[in-house]
């Protein structure tokens, strides 16, 4: 098959997902194109069946901001038509799925049949969906792409509450590519962090306000209280500033390492003896997935998707939304008996390997074909 994947390029999960599966499914022998404004930072320039196509974000003077859905409209048509697709695979509701219908019709006007492929990952429901401005055409672009998929089945939930959809939404989960999170000369690689055998607790996002990363680090200060540890914050965002001053409020800078944004996390995730998520809402948690796939145990908050990954007192432990007594109680729980922390170790990668891409990619082949052959 040939492939459009249509995502954002940044190191945001939506992003991340659409690029493992897009190389993934090109290692298969499929034939994918990649369209975005820039290159996805999880793409490498050399890989096999793979093209990546820019969109020009060019700045009118007619237009305040530029119309880059228009542009983003006419790239798909000319990528479509240049190499013949057999489909858009949109990620995210909007301006993606809008933008590949656009350009589906564009082409259909010339004769080229094209399908699309939407997946729901989150904030355009959870976020963009409670805004009445978006509604009509979210719920359009689901409504009119020929196949929708979500990434949970909490999403999927939300979906059928906020939007008035007609479609079956099917739940096809994100993903890890297992393999890739095993840690050679693990002990060695921790000193750089840990110098006296302190606990290793990590935290990756995008730093936004929803993940409520000031309750990551208090519970990192009450942890640290009782078990002598070390915080690694990977991640870029808005909130920085606001950590950075409660750090000094809670003088714990000293024990935090902050790394920004790192491409790799696969190469550092499994430093981490426990990761903290704890978010106000996730339709997945990739996150907290990644570091399961590393063989490090998750104390998350209970919203969303998470439990569906994260499961309670197997692969850690899940504490209400903003009940940081409870998170810390939960880490020390897993952090201070090795027994307990092993087997919950052991526990968070079974429980990994059953969102493996292995598992995953066929689901999207299936449905791919199925949409190909309107069998669906």
């Amino acid at each position: 098959m040939k492939i459009g994947i249509v995502c954002y390029p940044t190191f945001g999960g939506s992003g991340v997902v659409a690029t493992e599966l897009g190389k993934a499914l090109a290692q298969k022998g499929h034939e994918i194109h990649f369209i975005s404004y820039s290159r996805p930072v999880r793409l490498d320039s050399d890989s096999k069946n793979i093209f990546f196509h820019e969109v020009s974000v060019i700045d009118y003077p007619l237009f305040d901001y530029s119309p880059y859905e228009i542009l983003l409209s006419s790239k798909l048509t000319d990528i479509a038509r240049k190499y013949k697709l057999d489909l858009f695979h949109a990620h995210y509701a909007i301006p993606h799925a809008s933008a590949a219908y656009m350009a589906k019709q564009v082409l259909a006007s010339q004769g080229m049949k094209i399908s699309v492929v939407t997946t729901l990952h989150g904030t355009d429901i959870t976020l963009l969906g409670k805004d009445p401005a978006f509604e009509p055409v979210i719920t359009f672009s689901i409504n009119q792409s020929d196949a929708v998929s979500a990434v949970s089945k909490s999403l999927q939930e939300d979906t059928l509450k906020y939007f008035p959809v007609k479609k079956d939404i099917r739940v096809i989960p994100n993903f890890v590519c297992v393999d890739e999170y095993q840690m050679e000369n693990r002990e060695e690689k921790r000193k750089r962090y840990s110098s006296y055998g302190e606990k290793i607790l990590m935290h990756v996002s995008n730093f936004r306000k929803v993940k409520r990363v000031e309750d990551v680090l208090r519970v990192f200060d009450k942890v640290r209280k009782q078990i002598p540890a070390k915080l690694i914050l990977i991640g870029e965002g808005p909130e920085k500033e606001n950590i950075e001053t409660l750090c000094k409020q809670l003088d714990t800078c000293g024990d935090i390492y902050s790394l920004g944004k790192v491409k790799d996390v696969e190469k550092i995730i499994g430093l981490a003896d426990l990761f903290l998520l704890t978010s106000e809402t996730e339709s997945f948690g990739l996150a907290a997935l990644e570091a399961m796939a590393a063989k490090v145990p998750v104390v998350s908050t209970n919203t969303g998707g998470i439990p569906e990954v994260n499961i309670h007192g197997f692969s850690g432990m899940l504490s209400n939304v903003g009940d940081v007594e409870d998170m810390a109680k939960n880490a020390i729980a897993i952090l201070k008996d090795e027994k307990i922390h092993q087997q919950f170790s052991e526990n968070a990668f079974e429980q990994a390997k059953k969102f493996s891409i292995e598992k995953v990619l066929p689901l999207y082949e299936l449905l791919y074909k199925n949409v190909i052959d309107n069998k669906i």
